[in-house]
């Protein structure tokens, strides 16, 4: 499939028809992740974002709690 880019305002959207959201199991109110490895765009749905931000609270709280002792170990 090939799809163009349309104005949105001052921006560019990419429209995702109706058989690949139902394909995904994606609706409109679905975050979505977008990510990227320089020459291809991945777009996916975040599946329970609850748990992937409790998981990145987590990591926030450990990094503050042991950074000192990390950056002894990486000298």
């Amino acid at each position: 499939m090939i799809k163009n880019l349309i104005k949105h305002g001052n921006s560019h959207a990419l429209v995702i028809d109706k058989a690949v959201m139902e394909l995904l199991k994606i609706e409109p109110d679905t975050p979505l992740e977008v990510s990227t490895d320089g020459e291809s765009l991945l777009i996916r749905p975040v599946r329970d974002a609850k748990s992937s931000r409790a998981v990145k609270d987590s990591l926030e709280k450990f990094k503050g709690k042991y950074s000192a002792v990390f950056k002894k170990l990486a000298q």
